[in-house]
C-alpha cells in the first residue's frame, strides 16, 4: 500500500509498485521492499513540491535516482547515514558541541562511545 498522500493510479503509486517489486526481486523482505518504497517515494514528493512537510535532507540531498544505490548494502563499508542526518539526531537527543562535530564525531557521540552527550 503507497504512503498516506499517494493515491491510487497516481505516477507515484505506480512508482511505489515498481520500487518493491524491485526490492523483492533482489531478495529483501516484504517489510523491507515496501520501507525502501515508501521512502523513495516520499523523498520524490518532497523534491517535487507534492508534500506539506519536507526535511531539509529530502531536498538537499542527491535524488534517490540518481543515488542509485550509493547508500544501499553491498559488499563495500557502510557509509551509514549524512552528517545531516546525524546532526538532526543529536539535536533530538540534546548533545552538545554537535554544531562542531564531525561526521565520525557525530556518530560516536549519538552511539555513547563518547562523552559529549546530554547528562
Amino acid at each position: 500500500m503507497p504512503p498516506r498522500g499517494v493515491k491510487k493510479g497516481t505516477k507515484r503509486a505506480r512508482q511505489y509498485e515498481h520500487i518493491k517489486e524491485s526490492q523483492l526481486d533482489q531478495g529483501a523482505s516484504e517489510d523491507k521492499a515496501e520501507e525502501v518504497a515508501a521512502r523513495t517515494v516520499n523523498k520524490e514528493r518532497a523534491r517535487a513540491g507534492e508534500s506539506q512537510q519536507v526535511s531539509r535532507s529530502s531536498i538537499e540531498d542527491i535524488s534517490s535516482g540518481r543515488r542509485g544505490g550509493l547508500r544501499g548494502g553491498g559488499a563495500r563499508p557502510e557509509r551509514g547515514r549524512t552528517r545531516d542526518q546525524l546532526y538532526s539526531e543529536a539535536q533530538d537527543k540534546n548533545i552538545k558541541g554537535r554544531s562542531k562535530m564531525t561526521k565520525r564525531q557525530l556518530q560516536q557521540a549519538i552511539a555513547g562511545k563518547k562523552g559529549g552527550r546530554a547528562s
